[in-house]
């Protein structure tokens, strides 16, 4: 997907004097750089000293040590999975391939390489994974807990064969400073799994090459930072990064400087991109997840170097922790909002292991978990080897007494009843900064589990470049349990990562008290997004009966009408005039509700249709499952009765 001047045009609309100056800065340095390329300041007498104290691997639980060597193995076969497309060519990989369209990413001045452009270049994000080089941690971690050399020597193969094809400033891994922190991130932990290999070293620090590479890596992120209206999870992953760097492979001259401001990065963005609730402002919640992660990983190598952080980055990672473990339903799923691309910050664990388990696993370790968190039963290796270099702290700060249910700041609401029902209100802004990058247009939508299952579903992401037609639909209204007028979307999109115009949310009543008592839940919210009318919703949980109401509104002149829900892709739907029986199975055990939908309007159901794209959930980036979606279309007129829809969703004990 090339960008066409009327999407520069916009995108510069969307920028500040601030950011403007700062980037035709940046412009003068890359034409620069083309010529100009320093080597890397002679290095002496380096030693890595961040290693895990001793007894950490021993600490690993085995099942879960179990389920990483057993993805290890499956990547020494040269087997894994990306985004929905097997490989098998991993023992010896292309590291400028995308194994989706077949091309290869040219080769050049990497602030040439026109990465947007799938016809040029490829699914980026296909070609970008595999150099953040988080498998080869996973490779790592298998011979720390193993000691079988043939896993640390795959990765010492694999890492030299990366830099050998990839020089500083030439190619596409050089475009973007998000994957240039991750990647250094992955080499810190790999250095230091490795540690008992007698490799290590030669690979490392007595190796020119790899000490050219990670100076470039540094001097490269303290030179770019994303900017102004880009400065969202991108500038985290590249503050983290590069302070993990420049303390673990603090051998250069400007390391001092580096650690000093990417540190100072690091706390004023995690503040900066955080609500005070704990809740990401992007309010993606995948981002929350790697933002936190990240946060989490920085402090690590802090902790190890013995390097004084300011409390308020340990408040921001409490408040993520606090605010996760408050959202999550019965099994621990947080919401879908927002995009999500798969993305980690570190990673060291097999296939099957539960993320967000994870990370409130290491939450307890470091913070304390509260008597209203829920229980975690899984295990992981990433805990454990952080909790080895983290030092535990209870900051100084009050935390809340019983679980939250509504986030003022961040717009949403969590209505919780019998039978694990939880279900999600977005009454929230639309995104984050001017352009809300990872937003959809989903104000007031609600997504509904029953005991974990997708009921009325957010349907997900499935992709960000190459396809713009998946792209559109997927981050628009007509993709989100919520009400479309006149065939728009509630806010304006000016390219796949840019809203021009933005709906405006305010939650009017959210009293969450007493549903999981057998009481009522209510909640309410409305949105500017149609000019010239008002989108209202009421929401009710009426734990007693099992049975959630949500009642749309429309004030305004007479408008056409699509009001969608979006099942689960387990759930099977009878649609009869506009009543939808829904049936599956959980546990080997049938379940069954009703959705009584608005009669005002007539309904049909959609199901993986392509032209145009409806009926689909996707689970995770690259994949995507065809999935029922309810559409209801009429008309709403302001000033009659017409303009008020209810739909009322009954679960069968």
């Amino acid at each position: 997907m090339s960008m066409s001047a009327g999407w520069y045009l916009r995108r510069l609309s969307r920028m500040g004097p601030r950011e403007v100056g700062g980037r035709v800065g940046d412009a003068a340095r890359r034409r620069w750089w083309r010529s100009a390329r320093p080597d890397c300041p002679g290095v002496t007498g380096a030693r890595f000293t961040a290693v895990l104290p001793a007894g950490t691997v021993a600490a690993i639980p085995p099942d879960a040590a179990k389920r990483l060597i057993a993805e290890a193995d499956r990547l020494m076969a040269g087997r894994a999975e990306y985004f929905g497309v097997d490989r098998d060519d991993l023992a010896d990989p292309d590291w400028w391939y995308d194994p989706r369209t077949g091309r290869r990413a040219p080769w050049g001045y990497a602030f040439d390489v026109p990465y947007r452009d799938e016809e040029a270049v490829g699914d980026i994000k296909q070609i970008w994974e595999l150099s953040r080089h988080q498998y080869l941690t996973v490779l790592a971690a298998a011979y720390a807990i193993t000691g079988d050399e043939r896993y640390a020597e795959r990765v010492a193969e694999h890492l030299r064969s990366w830099w050998a094809v990839n020089a500083p400033l030439r190619g596409v891994h050089w475009t973007s400073g998000i994957e240039l922190g991750i990647r250094l991130l992955s080499w810190v932990w790999i250095r230091r799994l490795l540690d008992g290999w007698p490799g290590a070293a030669g690979l490392f620090e007595g190796n020119p090459v790899a000490l050219h590479q990670i100076w470039h890596h540094q001097r490269w992120l303290a030179a770019f930072p994303s900017r102004g209206s880009s400065a969202n999870n991108h500038v985290i992953a590249e503050a983290a990064g590069q302070f993990a760097a420049a303390c673990a492979f603090g051998w250069f001259p400007s390391s001092a400087r580096w650690q000093a401001d990417a540190l100072s990065s690091l706390e004023r963005h995690l503040r900066g991109n955080t609500f005070a609730s704990g809740l990401n402002r992007e309010l993606a919640t995948e981002y929350h997840g790697l933002v936190l992660e990240l946060g989490l990983a920085a402090v690590a190598e802090a902790d190890t170097a013995g390097v004084p952080v300011p409390a308020s980055i340990r408040l921001v990672l409490l408040r993520m922790t606090d605010a996760l473990a408050a959202v999550v339903d019965n099994r621990l799923r947080p919401p879908r909002q927002g995009d999500a691309d798969d993305g980690h910050g570190l990673v060291v664990d097999g296939a099957g292991t539960d993320r967000w388990a994870s990370l409130l696993a290491t939450g307890d370790v470091v913070f304390g978990r509260l008597a209203w968190w829920p229980a975690v039963t899984g295990t992981d290796v990433r805990t454990p080897l952080l909790a080895a270099l983290i030092r535990p702290t209870a900051p100084a700060v009050s935390r809340p007494a019983s679980r939250p249910a509504h986030f003022a700041d961040a717009g949403m609401t969590i209505l919780r009843g019998p039978a694990e029902i939880w279900c999600r209100c977005d009454g929230g802004p639309h995104g984050f900064l001017s352009i809300a990058a990872h937003a959809h247009a989903d104000a007031l939508s609600v997504e509904v589990r029953h005991d974990g299952v997708d009921v009325l579903a957010d349907p997900g992401t499935f992709c960000y470049h190459g396809q713009p037609e998946w792209r559109q639909y997927f981050r628009s209204t007509l993709a989100h349990n919520t009400l479309q007028l006149d065939g728009g979307d509630q806010s304006v999109s000016g390219g796949p990562f840019l809203w021009t115009r933005q709906a405006r949310s305010r939650v009017l009543v959210a009293d969450t008290s007493d549903a999981s008592g057998r009481g009522t839940a209510r909640w309410c919210a409305e949105h500017d997004g149609y000019e010239g009318s008002v989108h209202r919703r009421r929401v009710e949980l009426r734990a007693a009966a099992e049975e959630l109401r949500v009642v749309d509104e429309v004030r305004g002149a007479r408008r056409a009408v699509r009001l969608a829900f979006h099942l689960g892709p387990a759930i099977t739907a009878d649609l009869v005039g506009n009543r939808a029986v829904l049936t599956w199975t959980r546990d080997g055990e049938d379940r069954s509700a009703a959705l009584d939908l608005p009669a005002q309007l007539c309904w049909r159901a959609h199901r993986g249709e392509s032209d145009p794209p409806l009926g689909w959930y996707s689970a995770g980036f690259g994949r995507k499952e065809p999935a029922t979606t309810l559409v209801g279309t009429g008309f709403a007129d302001g000033t009659a009765l017409s303009g008020e829809f209810t739909t009322v969703l009954r679960f069968h004990g």
